[in-house]
Order: structure tokens, then sequence, then C-alpha cells
């Protein structure tokens, strides 16, 4: 990997960081070839989407594996082996949140991505990458990958296996580089493909 850790302060965030964590999921994901058009209205993405993040970000914090840079500027939301994203009453929560957001035609396309991005994920025990941005006030400062790379560095000490989905093909390189190889392609309802990866445990 040729990804250095951060010089500044990683740190596991906790609630009272929830705020910037969805300002920066928002902000990171709003222009994904993913996650920008399945709420295909520009003018209330922002409020969509970041309802939506912050149901999936409150919900990972009860595992101390999502990690933040100093102010938040960058995060990486890890499911550590065995944990999952959502309870039944979150996946319920998240079903109403999106009928209200984008009518049942625009919930069922959504929800059965993440089914096929839950269906796809390897039975092994493994950390899970399930949301990794950096705000845009701050893109173009390697934030993300140093993050990735302190992220791994406390995964290798634990000996397990990581694995993440690419939304976007313009990381897919940044992945391997650090040490990913693609495993799988999913053609989501849009006809976008997303590429899985895995990283063997070190």
């Amino acid at each position: 990997m040729t990804t250095e850790p951060l010089p500044s302060p990683v740190r596991v965030a906790g609630p009272a960081d929830i705020d910037a964590l969805v300002a920066t999921m928002t902000t990171a994901f709003f222009q994904d070839p993913l996650w920008g058009p399945v709420f295909p209205d520009p003018d209330r993405r922002a409020e969509l989407a970041g309802a939506m993040w912050r149901l999936y970000l409150v919900s990972a914090l009860r595992y101390p594996w999502t990690l933040v840079t100093e102010r938040v500027e960058s995060a990486a939301v890890w499911i550590p082996p065995g944990g999952f994203e959502l309870t039944h009453e979150e996946e319920d929560t998240l079903e109403r949140l999106l009928l209200d957001g984008v009518g049942r035609q625009g919930a069922d396309e959504i929800l059965r991505v993440f089914e096929q991005l839950d269906a796809a994920r390897p039975d092994e025990p493994h950390h899970y990458l399930t949301l990794l941005g950096t705000h845009d006030d701050h893109r173009g400062k390697g934030l993300g990958m140093g993050l990735l790379a302190e992220s791994l560095a406390r995964i290798d000490a634990l000996g397990s296996p990581a694995y993440l989905e690419s939304s976007n093909p313009a990381n897919d390189a940044r992945y391997q580089r650090a040490g990913f190889v693609p495993r799988d392609r999913i053609t989501v309802p849009s006809g976008h493909v997303v590429t899985t990866m895995w990283r063997p445990a070190r």
C-alpha cells in the first residue's frame, strides 16, 4: 500500500459528531454516480440523502469503527465482523423515510440497491467499509485515502480482511493501490455498475 496514514489525529466518532458526519457524507455523495441519481430532484437531494445517511450513521455508532479526522473533514464508516448496518426497526424507518421522500417506485429502487449490495457481501468474517467520504470543502488533500490507510493499519493489526463497494469507478484504482482486489460487479436498477472489492487479511 502506497498511501501513508494521516499525520493528523484520527479518532473514533461519537454521538456528538453526528451532524458533522451527516454533512460530510451528504456533500461527499451528492454527485456520486450511484447515490446522486436515486434522489433525482437536486433541490431536495441534500435533505433526502442527508436523512438516509443520518439513519445509517447513527446506527453505525453502535460499533467503535467510525473513524474520522480531527474535525470530521473525512470519515470512514466500518462495520466489524459479525455486525450489521441497520436493525429491523431501522430498516422499517428507512422504508418510510424513502416512501415519504421519493414515492413507492423510487423507494423500491433504492431498497433494491441495498438488497443487491447486502446479497453480494462475502460470508467470510470481515471489516466492511460501508461509507468513506470527505467533505467538499476539504477534497484534494488526501484525507480520504489517508484515513483509509489508517483504518487498514488498525484492521491489519487484528488480522482481519476488509471489503468495500466502489460506487464510483474513479476510485477503483485508489482502492487497488490500498491492496483491494476487484471481486464482483453489480448492476443496479439504474444500469450503473458497482464494483465490490476484497482485501485479504495481512
